[in-house]
């Protein structure tokens, strides 16, 4: 299955599809060109890495092995024990700017620099072994699967690098891989605000996130200026805002919290938990300001990257962060 930035797959006629949003085909041209440019300004960076050692790959890796926890070390997809993060992992044969596995599905973002820069959305099976790619523009910025394996999503920078610099924009691409309908900019969501119907120019999502079904999923849109939480129907492609100021959702494996960046400070953002059943929110115990998109180890602790390693947190924010794995960074909720 292949697909470029711009055609969408067909979807499977046997199996009802959301609607298929319309193209709306606005900053492109800067967009591409801007991608292009980051991505060639990294190609000095990725040159030096490559010249390292290359870890050789243990033939017997297998994402869906029980008591493993995924992440990503030295740019490899890797495993570390559950009952032991802190050893030595074991290195797995596909390497990706960003990742998430889950089920026997893995999502790989790749981004290689050059004459002419391209980034793709990998989908693997059990074995890392490649099942199809997705032609894309951008950097590689967050990755998620579906607990069932079915559903993937990717967001990638097209502008800037960093949420903190304005003028951002995301494309932001979810895949049906039971069907191969892939949507690669869900910019063109309905989305309703505070009842209404919402139109805006500006309007950027990123970091899903999905529910057990399949069909609910989580989600950040940004527009004038301020971020949302978003609740959305994948089958009647619709969206709906939550609530102001979150950022990055991650859903817990028994879908009754979500965990999110929230912005304390023009320049720091700090974790929170929300329940979805009081709609009370919690501020986590980590009060460093974390740009990621959280996973969770289990129901009631996440897993994000600090600096170049990766820390765990509880969700009802009580307890201290601690140390997970060292360089380390995109964990994925380990398979049981």
């Amino acid at each position: 299955m292949t697909t470029d930035h711009v055609r969408q797959a067909e979807p499977d006629t046997a199996t009802p599809s959301p609607v298929r949003p319309p193209s709306s085909g606005r900053r492109r041209a800067v967009i591409l060109a801007a991608a292009t440019l980051a991505l060639i300004a990294g190609a000095a960076t990725y040159a030096v890495r490559a010249t390292a050692p290359t870890p050789v790959a243990d033939r017997s890796f297998d994402t869906t092995t029980p008591g493993r926890l995924l992440l990503r070390s030295g740019g490899r997809v890797a495993s570390v024990p559950l009952a032991n993060p802190g050893a030595p992992p074991t290195i797995g044969g596909a390497t990706c700017d960003r990742f998430y596995t889950a089920n026997g599905t893995t999502l790989c973002l790749v981004a290689q620099p050059g004459a002419l820069p391209k980034t793709y959305a990998l989908l693997l099976d059990r074995k890392l072994k490649e099942t199809g790619r997705i032609n894309l523009a951008g950097i590689p910025n967050r990755a998620r699967v579906s607990a069932s394996g079915r559903m993937a999503s990717w967001t990638v920078f097209v502008t800037g690098d960093s949420y903190n610099q304005g003028g951002f924009s995301t494309w932001t691409g979810i895949l049906d891989t039971r069907t191969g309908y892939s949507i690669t900019n869900m910019e063109d969501i309905p989305l309703t605000m505070n009842g209404r119907r919402y139109h805006s120019e500006d309007v950027n999502y990123w970091g899903v996130t999905f529910a057990a079904d399949d069909n609910r999923f989580y989600a950040t849109v940004g527009t004038k200026g301020k971020t949302y939480l978003v609740e959305a129907d994948y089958g009647a492609w619709k969206a709906r805002t939550l609530r102001e100021n979150a950022e990055c959702p991650s859903l817990s494996p028994d879908g009754a919290r979500l965990v999110f960046k929230k912005r304390i400070s023009p320049e720091k953002w700090r974790l929170h938990a929300l329940d979805l059943a009081t709609m009370r929110e919690t501020p986590l115990a980590e009060k460093a300001s974390i740009d990621d998109q959280v996973a969770w180890l289990d129901n009631d602790t996440v897993m994000y990257a600090k600096g170049k390693d990766l820390w765990s947190a509880r969700a009802d924010g009580t307890g201290s962060p601690a140390i997970l794995a060292g360089q380390a960074s995109s964990p994925s909720t380990p398979a049981r």
